[in-house]
């Protein structure tokens, strides 16, 4: 049986180390990180999101703002407000909640973004700087994938890594993430053909596709070990992406849905917050 990997507690470690770096910071009279969510619309999902990542970015000790904009306003209106907060000296992340209600251009806002300051990871630039190697902010999902697998002691190098999805959000750059660890990376999605052959050679299974236990549990070669970012709603149950009770009979590891990767999320944002706030400091 798989040993189930704790992503409450290792998003738990994440903050309090998060923590423990800012109140350093203040004893040497430097300033807190400062992180502001900006909210369009009403939708209540989105306010549970945001409310979660202010109560978390408040308990580490940073400056925590929320702006909260009627779905009334105009595109230009969001744009001036994120510019307004790209030119706060005392904010270091920005993130805009998505998805924006209808009618607004997502790409343009998250373009807007000062990417020094793009604590998702998701703008141009940052997108960029991952896929060239170079130093900048990085998705959040995909950093917490990564630091399950170090809390795991996996060490990926040389290893098979299956990505099933390919989206900006958590495939792609989780499978670059891999790839600069030197992992041989095979990234896949819904509509590959033979999939099951291509996950029953992977060592390492990252499922981040958003189709109820597509991969299924005989599909996973003995020993591997398995990361599932998918959550999906099926009648009263959440479940993964991945079949995880046949899954769990063959893997080594395991994350289980909820409490796996889901709480890495705002974890690597306070994280990357932090980063930001050193970054902007040194430069």
């Amino acid at each position: 049986m798989a040993q189930i990997i704790d992503g409450k507690a290792c998003a738990s470690e994440v903050r309090s180390r998060v923590a423990r770096q800012i109140e350093t910071r203040v004893s040497r009279g430097l300033r807190r990180p400062g992180l502001v969510t900006i909210l369009v619309g009403e939708d209540p999902a989105s306010h549970v999101y945001v409310g979660n990542k202010q109560r978390a970015s408040a308990e580490v000790g940073m400056l925590s703002e929320s702006v909260e904009l009627a779905s009334t306003v105009s595109m230009k209106t969001l744009l001036d407000v994120i510019d307004v907060h790209n030119r706060r000296q005392d904010i270091d992340g920005i993130l805009v909640q998505m998805p924006l209600p209808a009618g607004f251009d997502s790409e343009a806002a998250i373009g807007t973004i000062d990417p020094r300051k793009d604590v998702d990871g998701l703008t141009p630039a940052s997108q960029g700087a991952l896929m060239t190697g170079r130093p900048g902010l990085r998705p959040c999902t995909p950093v917490g994938c990564m630091e399950l697998l170090d809390r795991c002691g996996i060490d990926v190098a040389g290893k098979t890594a299956v990505v099933v999805g390919r989206s900006v959000l958590v495939g792609k750059p989780v499978a670059m993430l891999l790839l600069e660890r030197n992992a041989t990376v095979v990234l896949c999605h819904s509509r590959t053909v033979d999939l099951a052959e291509h996950v029953a050679r992977a060592d390492i299974v990252i499922a981040a596709v958003g189709k109820p236990e597509l991969v299924k549990g005989d599909w996973i070669k003995p020993g591997a070990v398995v990361i599932d970012v998918g959550i999906n709603r099926v009648g009263k149950k959440l479940v993964g992406d991945v079949e995880f009770g046949a899954a769990a009979e063959r893997a080594a590891a395991i994350t289980p849905v909820p409490g796996g990767v889901g709480p890495m999320t705002v974890a690597m944002l306070l994280q990357n917050t932090l980063i930001a706030c050193e970054n902007r400091a040194a430069s």
